[in-house]
């Protein structure tokens, strides 16, 4: 099986270890992603202004670019990248007049309709299972915290699972030989971009989440997000200054586990 494949920026960039084994483990399972021959940044974070459509061309021009390669499907590894891409294309099939005003402003470009449907590689992993149980050659043994954040989730319209009560990272982990933690928080916000403005109230997100997972037994914890990634696991140096008696966590992206339990040996660790 072959999907239309868009990277973004930060998967070419500080998430290698993300692309590389997802290129990998996916593989193994019968999924190939076939990354676009040309595509843009998707413009980070989806604006909440419903009339500023200047912050919708990115993500547009990423769909235009995945239509004319033929393509009616298009994955996106990075929860960021999911969400900008997943709401962008609902405003074209439901905003016919915001619609119009972008595809009269990008004149040289074809008109958009809605067409392309974009997808998060977890959501193929739940027609999966079968062939995952079957390519594990070492199974984890450890206990695991999914943490989703909220782009994966929120708004409900893009969810890629149950958005209040998620589960398909945990049923990954079960599949592998892995336990599945308890994890009350594994829906909230780690911060985000808040890193850059307010880095203390991302410190304190860290420690509450990180601390909430540790308590209820994690070895580790497992995110699809760049950015959750870095808050999770860069914030804990921050945490340790703060609380010193804060042990901390090791932080991976959920194909990274896969890889391990595969047996696929990771350039990038």
């Amino acid at each position: 099986m072959e999907v239309a494949y868009y990277p973004g920026c930060t998967l070419k960039t500080n998430a290698k270890d993300f692309e590389e084994t997802a290129i990998k483990v996916f593989e193994l399972i019968g999924i190939e992603f076939k990354e676009l021959d040309k595509w843009y940044c998707c413009g980070t974070v989806y604006s909440l202004a419903t009339d500023n459509l200047m912050y919708r061309l990115a993500g547009i021009r990423n769909l235009i670019r995945a239509k004319e390669e033929g393509y009616e499907k298009l994955l996106t590894l990075c929860s960021i990248c999911y969400n900008t891409l997943k709401q962008a294309n609902l405003m074209a099939k439901s905003d016919k007049e915001a619609m119009e005003k972008i595809n009269a402003f990008m004149d040289e470009e074809p008109d958009y309709d809605g067409s392309v449907d974009v997808i998060h590689p977890l959501q193929l992993i739940d027609k999966k299972f079968y062939e995952i149980k079957e390519r594990v050659k070492k199974p984890l043994n450890k206990k695991y915290a999914a943490y989703y954040g909220c782009l994966l989730l929120r708004p409900k319209e893009v969810a890629i699972d149950e958005y209040e009560n998620p589960s398909i990272m945990e049923r990954l982990i079960e599949a592998m030989g892995g336990e599945a933690i308890n994890f009350p928080l594994k829906n909230e916000c780690c911060g985000s971009y808040n890193v850059a403005v307010n880095r203390e109230a991302v410190i304190e997100r860290t420690y509450r989440i990180v601390l909430n997972a540790k308590k209820n037994g994690a070895d580790g914890i497992i995110t699809s997000c760049p950015l959750c990634h870095f808050n999770l696991q860069e914030m804990q140096k921050e945490v340790k200054k703060i609380h010193s008696d804060f042990s901390g966590l090791p932080v991976y992206y959920f194909t990274e586990i896969m890889a391990e339990a595969f047996g696929v040996k990771n350039e990038g660790r």
